[in-house]
């Protein structure tokens, strides 16, 4: 946990301009909204000499994500970059509701009209760190963290996944599914099998674990157990098999399913929903592996997994030993507002908005 610790102080490295691949036609108003780039004509027209603050925020208790994206896109985009003078917070931060995160000067024509990209950077951003880290805090409510793999793949379009990616590690998750949401942070993604390969074996847990042996002999084996809707017996079928070279299971049971360990055991029915993964589950699959010595086996869930709900497994104690998250991870519940504040180095701002400073902030110097 100190390379969560350090990252969460906004001690990590700033990113580079070399780091993100942005779509060229930014520099041209593509992606900005048109009255920007009309204020932006304006200005250049009528009040070229005017020096203009903005200052951005947002109404949340959250960890700050998007600042060295942000001001890459500065110093790549804006009309003389050198010229500008920002100041921000770091990426990984605390921050609270209202506190100014990022100030830019300058003329309003040589960054203006970026303002509603800025603010769309730091909301995703923002709100995928925060997300996290939020799941991650739960899942060490039991007084042990516990890993969760960002699984976010399906839930999204694939463009986002290397920001999406970056912002989960920002938040605490150093798992990840895919390559590309491990690209701005340097690693490589992670993972077994998916349902679709026990479907190549008919459904053999055990041939398709074989198999994959075969091919990954130096990955540590973890098998999908829920195929068969019956995750115990598959369970022990690959425990049995491969013994200590087996580091894990996960259970991924639909929502809307009842594992068959229920429908032999009906006399446990009726105090709890059997449906999908569940505690009982858990706990019955824990038991199981251990009775037969297979106590070095780890159980990982997902499907469906979110703050509220890890927070309950732990404080249940159910032994889940990793949680696998994806959807819940993506919802993007926080929003950015840039506000010009100053005005030629003097309070001019709209009504009920005002100057914020922040000592919090520190200077970014250009590099060209």
């Amino acid at each position: 946990m100190k390379e969560i610790t350090k990252k969460l102080n906004g001690e990590i490295e700033r990113l580079t301009n070399e780091t993100f691949k942005f779509d060229e036609r930014v520099k041209e108003g593509w992606f900005s909204a048109v009255y920007f780039l009309k204020t932006k004509e304006i200005a250049e027209k009528l009040v070229p000499d005017n020096r203009i603050t903005m200052q951005f925020f947002q109404k949340d208790n959250a960890v700050l994500c998007g600042t060295d994206e942000v001001i890459a896109l500065l110093h790549t985009f804006a009309e003389k970059p050198e010229d500008l003078e920002i100041h921000s917070l770091k990426d990984g931060e605390k921050i609270s509701p209202f506190e100014t995160v990022l100030t830019i000067t300058g003329s309003y024509q040589s960054f203006g009209f970026l303002e509603g990209i800025i603010d769309g950077i730091l909301a995703r951003r923002t709100s995928v760190a925060t997300n996290v880290y939020n799941v991650v805090k739960a899942a060490r409510v039991s007084g042990k963290q516990k890993p969760v793999i960002f699984m976010g793949d399906r839930d999204d379009h694939y463009t986002q996944q290397a920001g999406d990616g970056y912002a989960a590690f920002i938040g605490g998750s150093t798992a990840q599914a895919t390559h590309a949401m491990n690209e701005w942070w340097g690693k490589h993604g992670m993972g077994t099998m998916p349902h679709a390969m026990i479907q190549m074996f008919k459904g053999d847990v055990v041939a398709a674990a074989k198999a994959y042996h075969e091919v990954f002999p130096n990955d540590e084996l973890t098998v999908l157990v829920d195929y068969n809707n019956d995750v115990i017996t598959d369970s022990l079928k690959v425990a049995r098999e491969f013994g200590s070279k087996l580091k894990g299971v996960r259970i991924d049971t639909s929502k809307n399913m009842v594992d068959k360990y229920f429908l032999r055991n009906q006399h446990i029915m009726g105090t709890f929903d059997p449906r999908g993964v569940n505690p009982e589950l858990v706990f019955a699959l824990r038991r199981s592996l251990d009775e037969e010595g297979f106590t070095h086996v780890k159980i990982i869930v997902s499907g469906g997994f979110t703050e509220k709900r890890i927070r309950e497994y732990e404080e249940q104690k159910v032994p889940v030993d990793i949680y696998g998250v994806g959807r819940n991870l993506l919802d993007i519940s926080i929003g950015f507002t840039g506000d010009n504040v100053l005005l030629n180095g003097r309070a001019e701002a709209k009504d009920g908005r005002q100057f914020r400073p922040n000592p919090r902030l520190k200077k970014v110097e250009y590099i060209g």
